[in-house]
């Protein structure tokens, strides 16, 4: 019974001290009113978006709740709809407590970079805590009520739906929103980045939290759900349930106080170190986190390779972090190359980019495959799960510090906007330059644990499908092997889904930017005193146009998930299904990380040489650099972070309709 109850414990603390943080948060100074205003432009902004938002996902998620209602049970649809409607909370409060931090972030960093970096993380904190929190009480809870394992895949399938849609959407508008400001603003006219007369600022900072805190928020409370579900899955079908039933919970819960801990060593010291302080937190959580793993591991009398097997998790964690910020930061030769690549011009910015986010993909890969070895060594395909679960349990620290990127990002916007001294702006610009290889590390984490997480779902699915076979009276062994013309055919078209879905992300972005450009140029062309301070751009009109964008152009992708793993199951069968399931977490996997790479590492040679470096600000190789942003935007914050959901959607959607597939499949 305490181990049942321990882990919505764990998640009420968490809500409990996410909630002291925000207040602590909303007591803190908003700044003069021109400040104000500004905020609350992109407060509205981040509002109406997510609402419409949310009633497009709506639609989609009652047609979805009533098919699998009467095509499985009600049971399974209030977890689909539970699921969908806990990871679009977890995303609207993230969002909204970012919002308010940006302005307080902005005002604070008047009295230094202490206390404004103490305002931006402690906001991250409370987006990072709920998300956790609200992943370990939806899955505990859901177990709880109904005490099947099975029942918790719907619980899974709407969480990853909503994700997708976040992240997709989500990505969608705010790189539109950037990639239009920038063409014209930057480029065109060669005014700096948050200057107030350009007329898609406003949208380029609600883009921020739409996609960067909504849409992360979603996506990490669906892979940290998603992983939950799947070792409790597996503990069920190799171990008959019990204690390997909640093990994944009680790692959840003790690293979620761990993380709760572990915001408070988030200070700078003598060096000024930002980064330096948040890997703190971060280290102190693992630390941490690793302590309580032994002692849970121990109690539950489980056996100590359940234990090497979860520490294989944080190790995975820690390396990527420290990989990624090696191809990201400004501090490193990857970017450096990039820089000066711009020196020639934007054709040799864009390969030299290309090529640093193709090689960048050797470590994390290596990785995941090391820890892949490891952990099924220690303890087979449960501790696979168990390494993924581990990696995910560190969620509420992780999110934090992604969290706090967009919180600077926005907290400089509004200094830039407001004119706020040239020492305000100085600090935020050093936030935000960290913040922006904080965003990177945290795509590379995410898509790390998507891996492993879908893993784990394709280990389940083999699992059921064998056991809706027996169920139909099948003898045969559920076995996929490459000279299977089905399971390679399948491969192909796995391999091939990514790249598709991809594909109409980054076309939806370029539409939609292309829209932002002709309207910032009309108003620059037919209102000229914006220039001149004399005339205040209608900033309102690219925020209609990316809020419609982005609901239009997100059901393609969405349908492409949903509908795959059901028509290739039922017209080529689970075999070529599982093929497909296989080729997609492999090509997913991969471009998901060359894109976040490549698009990370784009935008902070811009930065590096609008430190002065390269000719600095308006010299040929800062243009050059902007181009490169700009082709990296919708790679790094768009197609590349919708991967993870994806990957996860079909795993997810195959499990969830094995039995109908295995029995109404056409081969």
């Amino acid at each position: 019974m305490v181990l049942s109850i321990f882990p919505i414990v764990a998640g009420l603390l968490a809500l409990g001290f996410a909630g002291f943080l925000a207040s602590w948060i909303m007591k803190q100074p908003k700044g003069n009113k021109e400040m104000q205003e500004i905020a609350l432009a992109i407060q509205q902004g981040s509002a109406a978006y997510l609402k419409r938002q949310y009633g497009v996902v709506s639609m989609f998620a009652i047609v979805i709740a009533a098919i699998i209602y009467f095509a499985i049970g009600a049971e399974t649809a209030f977890g689909f709809v539970l699921g969908a409607f806990l990871s679009a909370l977890a995303g609207y409060v993230g969002m909204n407590i970012s919002v308010r931090s940006n302005l307080r972030t902005a005002e604070a960093a008047r009295k230094g970079m202490d206390h404004a970096l103490k305002v931006a993380f402690r906001g991250g904190a409370v987006t990072g805590l709920i998300v956790a929190a609200l992943g370990l009480i939806g899955v505990a809870g859901f177990y709880m009520l109904f005490g099947d394992v099975r029942l918790t895949i719907g619980f899974a399938f709407g969480a990853s739906l909503v994700s997708l849609f976040a992240r997709v959407g989500g990505g969608i508008y705010t790189k539109a929103a950037d990639v239009g400001a920038d063409l014209v603003g930057k480029i065109e006219k060669g005014i700096p980045e948050d200057d107030p007369r350009n007329p898609a600022v406003i949208a380029d900072n609600v883009g921020d939290n739409v996609g960067d805190c909504a849409g992360m928020g979603a996506d990490l409370f669906e892979t940290y759900a998603v992983t939950a579900i799947a070792a409790m899955l597996l503990g069920v079908l190799l171990f008959g349930g019990g204690a390997y039933v909640m093990y994944p919970l009680m790692i959840g819960a003790v690293a979620l106080v761990a993380s709760m801990v572990a915001t408070f060593f988030v200070t700078l010291g003598k060096n000024k170190n930002i980064m330096g302080a948040l890997y703190k937190g971060l280290f102190a959580a693992s630390i941490m986190s690793a302590a309580l793993f032994y002692w849970i591991t121990a109690d539950m009398g489980l056996g100590m390779n359940l234990f090497y097997a979860s520490l294989v998790g944080l190790v995975i964690t820690i390396v990527i972090n420290i990989s990624t910020d090696y191809w990201t930061s400004t501090k490193h030769g990857p970017v450096f190359s990039i820089a000066k690549a711009s020196e020639t011009g934007p054709g040799t910015n864009i390969i030299t980019g290309l090529a640093v986010g193709l090689k960048s993909t050797w470590v994390p890969v290596i990785l995941v495959s090391a820890g892949i070895l490891a952990a099924y060594h220690f303890a087979g395909l449960y501790g696979i799960s168990i390494a993924g679960m581990a990696m995910l349990s560190l969620t509420g620290i992780i999110v934090a510090i992604d969290s706090y990127g967009p919180i600077t990002d926005n907290a400089g916007g509004i200094a830039e906007m407001a004119n706020l001294p040239k020492k305000v702006r100085n600090i935020t610009d050093a936030l935000d330059a960290v913040g922006n290889t904080t965003k990177a590390v945290t795509k590379g984490f995410a898509i790390c644990s998507a891996a492993l997480a879908a893993l784990a779902l394709f280990a389940s699915f083999t699992q059921e499908v064998q056991l809706a076979m027996a169920t139909n009276g099948s003898a045969e062994s559920f076995t996929l092997l490459i000279s299977d013309p089905l399971v390679l055919v399948g491969l192909f078209i796995g391999g091939m889904i990514p790249f598709v879905f991809s594909a109409y992300c980054m076309s939806a972005v370029g539409k939609a930017a292309f829209a932002v450009v002709k309207e910032v140029r009309r108003q620059f062309k037919k209102m000229p005193g914006i220039m001149k301070w004399k005339v205040k751009p209608q900033y309102g009109k690219c925020v209609d146009i990316v809020t419609a964008a982005a609901q239009k152009e997100l059901v393609v992708p969405g349908l492409i998930a949903v509908v795959s793993p059901v028509a290739v199951g039922l017209l080529l069968g689970p075999k070529a299904l599982g093929g497909m399931l296989l080729g997609s977490i492999v090509t997913g996997f991969m471009l998901a990380i060359q894109m976040t790479t490549s698009g990370a590492a784009w935008d902070n040679a811009k930065k590096y040489i609008e430190k002065g470096n390269f000719g600095g600000k308006g010299s040929d190789a800062h243009k050059a650099a902007v181009v490169g942003d700009t082709v990296g935007d919708p790679s790094k914050d768009t197609a590349g972070p919708a991967l993870n959901p994806l990957i996860k959607v079909l795993n997810v959607i195959s499990i969830l309709f094995v039995t109908l597939i295995v029995t109404y499949s056409l081969v």
